[in-house]
């Protein structure tokens, strides 16, 4: 607890000057890996448009996909999901929460993912965190329920039903893998 105390803090006004591609997490800096393999690429595109096929089915208010786009959370975080999916427009950068992310999961950023990522998306009101396992071909998904993440899918094959936006979304998740 000593060296917590006299961990520098960053500001997004810090983040904006560094070179490279990071990501800011409460005032702590974290360097993103280079930029990601092919598996990790294709499953990328295969979910993104497997989102975007279910949103042309939906004649109600279209939901809105993106690939690695900043989220300014506040003025000491700033997070860039693999995927998110809001319904609004973006210009430059998301300012709040989207209705859903989808992180890719890595040896290198399992930890920061699956506990410090979860947690601050559970805080932010997120209402769907999926986590995508490349190498094992899995997804888990979490819907927010009174505040908290409670897992609603965990498999390799089915259908992620959920709602976007007012939207039924139906995926089969084998198809994230092809």
């Amino acid at each position: 607890m000593l060296a917590e105390k006299y961990i520098p803090r960053y500001t997004i006004e810090d983040y904006k000057h560094w070179q490279g591609d990071w990501e800011l997490i409460e005032g702590i800096p974290f360097a993103m890996a280079p930029s990601p393999f092919g598996k990790h690429q294709k499953i990328l595109v295969n979910i993104a448009t497997a989102f975007n096929i279910e949103k042309f089915k939906c004649s109600e208010k279209k939901y809105n996909v993106y690939a690695e786009l900043d989220w300014i959370i506040d003025e000491e975080t700033v997070v860039r999901p693999d995927i998110l999916i809001t319904c609004e427009e973006v210009e430059k950068h998301l300012k709040s929460a989207p209705k859903l992310i989808v992180e890719i999961i890595s040896k290198s950023t399992a930890t920061k993912d699956e506990e410090i990522k979860f947690n601050l998306y559970e805080k932010e009101k997120v209402e769907y965190y999926i986590l995508v396992y490349p190498d094992i071909e899995k997804v888990r998904g979490f819907i927010l329920k009174d505040g908290k993440y409670d897992k609603f899918f965990d498999d390799e094959k089915g259908i992620l039903n959920i709602s976007l936006c007012g939207c039924p979304v139906k995926i089969d998740v084998s198809k994230f893998f092809i």
